[in-house]
């Protein structure tokens, strides 16, 4: 018999936004974006030792969800560049309460204060 009589299953949505975070790596990546990385080598650069491969996957993961878009930029030679789209804006929330509860209150507050108004 279950304890909980009134709790409510999980709903889908919230079911695929944790499938999409709990990938390794991810919210390293989502964190690399806020602080301004566009390119895989400063992503490679700014998260550490994320293999090359599963630094793709979650970048084509996070641009399939909708949170990074990927455009490439017609240059000799040709490069991609990833920006968050306004779903990948609203995720800052999410990573800045995991910030908060490792205990990197001023990490959120210095990156508040820089955001323009």
């Amino acid at each position: 018999m279950s304890r909980c009589r009134h709790c409510q299953p999980v709903p889908e949505e919230v079911r695929q936004a944790a499938v999409l975070l709990e990938g390794r790596w991810t919210v390293s990546i989502l964190w690399a974006s806020y602080e301004g990385a566009s390119r895989f080598n400063e992503f490679k650069q700014a998260v550490g030792e994320i293999p090359p491969r599963t630094l793709a996957l979650r970048l084509v993961a996070l641009e399939e969800a909708g949170v990074l878009e990927r455009r490439v930029v017609d240059a000799r030679p040709p490069r991609v560049e990833y920006t968050l789209t306004p779903e990948g804006r609203r995720l800052q929330a999410v990573v800045d309460a995991l910030v908060r509860f490792a205990g990197g209150v001023a990490a959120v507050e210095e990156r508040t204060a820089a955001l323009p108004t």
